[in-house]
């Protein structure tokens, strides 16, 4: 752990929850407009359950490679592998996916909002010192996977 991160209770699952109860209030006290088509709900159930199991594959690997999977904990190995190869950060891209498949399974606009806040909040609250930190453990070979895999998708 850096001393200039200090690990707190606000790790990014924090954020996802507090972005699902965001979606839920505005969906019930600001809908804005209601869509409901048909399947929406199906739609949304399969695109969180999408986002969920690439959350736990990615932590999966991070555990199978024994590297820290909480943000600002110790990288002690690379992960370069299944999902690695299409996202550098597919934990993230996972939760932003529960968030999609929630807003699409709410049915309604105003949930869609909160998609693009926690891209941004996690984007800058944690993906960009977590990529200086991974440039100053692995160097060269984080620097040539980053010029490799995009960020997000």
């Amino acid at each position: 752990m850096s001393a200039k991160h200090p690990r707190g209770p606000l790790v990014p699952p924090v954020y996802l929850l507090a972005g699902l109860a965001v979606m839920v209030a505005l969906h019930f006290f600001l809908p804005l407009w209601e869509f409901g088509a048909p399947g929406a709900r199906w739609v949304g159930i399969a695109i969180a359950a999408l986002g969920i199991a690439v959350v736990l594959w990615a932590a999966w690997l991070f555990n199978r490679s024994k590297t820290g999977v909480v943000p600002f904990s110790p990288a002690t190995f690379l992960v370069l592998g299944g999902p690695y190869r299409v996202t550098r950060n597919p934990m993230y891209v996972g939760m932003a996916l529960v968030l999609l498949g929630a807003a699409v399974f709410l049915a309604s606009l105003a949930p869609f909002i909160v998609l693009p806040l926690f891209v941004l909040l996690i984007n800058n609250r944690f993906i960009l010192a977590e990529e200086a930190m991974l440039e100053e453990v692995f160097g060269q070979a984080y620097l040539d996977y980053k010029g490799k895999v995009r960020r997000w998708l």
